[in-house]
């Protein structure tokens, strides 16, 4: 199930609306906005290396051409997240619990090196510089980034849902007069349904084509969950 949702505030108090009574996981990048409800007992916070990631590659491509040579550090934790990267791209296939074993096995090790590597460059770097920024997200995010060797369920990053957001971002320039809180209401709507019937292997034409066949049939709760994309057969929409 993928789900947008709007509101016209940034603040902590959205994702505390949003997550009411959920209980479990939660996996973001290190926006100040999560901290609310990452205090909840209920709720665990996940990091995300990419996040990570893309905070070495700009100090990489900020130092240009003649900072190559001065560019050791931020190459240097590039270099270990891509080593992550392709311990994942071995679990990608496995079972929840072979993936947990994996993690364990390879990448705890290799994360003890990269914070041993962390402690002894944080001094040695000014905090305000490109790779100093970096490296203070890093440490910063540490507790949180490191959680999903926890849990084989878990993914490294939350790169799946930065997909899913794609569309309406490349495509929001296509409704700008659509410029009222119900309009931005609605396309979140109508986006968590067409993306969920995406995700569940429907093609969305054919989806809401039948949707709206069978819609003014549904009387029911039990109907209308009934169209929801998880819950119908990929045969009956051919």
């Amino acid at each position: 199930m993928l789900l947008f949702d709007y509101d016209p505030s940034r603040s902590g108090a959205v994702p505390v609306r949003l997550l009411e009574g959920y209980r479990g996981y939660l996996q973001c990048d290190g926006y100040e906005g999560y901290g609310a409800i990452g205090k909840r007992e209920d709720i665990v916070l996940v990091g995300c290396w990419a996040h990570a990631r893309r905070k070495f590659d700009e100090a990489i491509k900020a130092q240009g051409k003649k900072g190559k040579a001065k560019a050791g550090r931020a190459t240097k934790g590039l270099g270990f997240i891509q080593k992550l990267y392709r311990i994942e791209k071995q679990a990608r296939e496995l079972t929840p619990e072979a993936r947990y074993s994996l993690r364990q096995e390879q990448a705890v090790p290799l994360l003890d090196e990269i914070r041993a590597w962390l402690d002894k460059s944080l001094p040695e770097v000014p905090p305000q510089s490109a790779v100093g920024k970096a490296l203070h997200y890093l440490h910063g995010q540490w507790e949180k980034l490191v959680r999903y060797t926890e849990d084989g369920r878990l993914d490294i990053d939350n790169n799946a849902a930065e997909r899913a957001i794609r569309p309406f971002v490349i495509g929001r320039n296509n409704w700008l007069f659509s410029d009222t809180v119900k309009g931005a209401e609605s396309s979140a709507r109508l986006y968590s349904l067409i993306l969920t019937a995406k995700a569940n292997g429907h093609e969305p034409y054919r989806y809401l084509r039948h949707v709206f066949k069978e819609l003014p049939a549904a009387t029911s709760v039990e109907d209308f969950e009934a169209l929801l994309p998880f819950n119908i057969d990929a045969e009956v929409l051919k």
